[in-house]
Parts: structure tokens; sequence; C-alpha cells
């Protein structure tokens, strides 16, 4: 099999560090056995969940990592109740990606009728929207939604030089 990539994207959650360690040996072996290899970029222990914030606190190391997974920044939180919670957010190299995508595309487009652009961007919002629009991503949401109209303005101003636009 000389030049084939496979992927996969899981994440493997244990209670005990002797259990993960365990396993994590064990996925290296059995992909060996088929000739397959663990990206070691892509691939870590780390301690998260309820006690790992009590636990890296009497070790002095900080706050609890992160890891990303699917677009989204998966970290350690609390409810307003104080109870441990798993939150997410937009990951930010997605983000200022999709964000230069929508520029780029705002840019190309910009001869086009106003109707048109806008319909194409609520597509594109939409879109945006269902994908990242979960619990605790508002803010990311919306610093989308913003940089998105600011772009729209930019590239609208630049359409000509008798007309512009005022409002952002």
């Amino acid at each position: 099999m000389p030049n084939t990539l496979i992927s996969l994207d899981f994440v493997c959650c244990f209670q005990y560090k002797a259990e993960a360690e365990q396993f994590y040996r064990r996925l290296s072996k059995r992909m060996e056995n088929f000739g397959l290899e663990l990206e070691m970029s892509k691939s870590r222990l780390i301690e998260f969940g309820r006690y790992a914030e009590e636990n890296r606190k009497c070790r002095g190391e900080g706050k609890p990592e992160t890891f990303t997974f699917l677009g989204l920044t998966h970290y350690c939180s609390h409810s307003k109740s104080g109870n441990f919670r798993v939150k997410r957010k937009t990951s930010k190299k997605k983000f200022a990606k999709k964000c230069k995508e929508v520029h780029r595309l705002i840019s190309s487009i910009r001869h086009w009728t106003l109707r048109l652009i806008i319909t194409k961007l609520n597509q594109i919002l939409v879109g945006y929207y269902h994908y990242y629009g979960i619990t605790d991503n508002f803010r990311a949401i919306d610093s989308f939604y913003y940089k998105v109209r600011c772009s729209l303005f930019y590239w609208l101003n630049r359409r000509s030089q008798k007309i512009s636009y005022t409002w952002v």
C-alpha cells in the first residue's frame, strides 16, 4: 500500500491513566499488524475531565489541556451552578480559515447584484451556524457574522468611486 493515506478521527476517554496508556500501546501494535502507523503529532494522552483541574493545581501545572476535534476546541469548565462541564468553541484555525475564505469569495463576486451576494452569504452563514451553532459557542458565531459583514462592507465600497456604504 505505498502512497496510501488512511485518516481516522476519534477520541478515546478513560478514567485512569494506566488504562489510557495500555490502550495507546495496544492500538499502536494493532495498527503495525496492518502496516499502519499513528501520526505522533496528532496522537497524545492528556489529562482531561472532572478532576483534571484539581490534580493540575496540586502539581502547580495550571489549567487543564484542551484538544481540538472536528473543528471544535474542547475544554474543561463549569456550569453556572458550579458543576463540571466539557465546553466547546470553534477552533481558532478553522475560524480564521473560514473568515479568509469568505473574504476571498466576496472579492470574487463583488460584481454580482447585491441580492445575489446576500443570498450567497446567507447560505454560507446558515451552513456555518448549523455546524458550529452549539451550546457555549455564541461568541464565535457572533464574531463570524461580524467578520462577514465587515468583509462585505469592505468589498462593496470598492465597487465604485461614486457610491459608498456607511453601515457596518
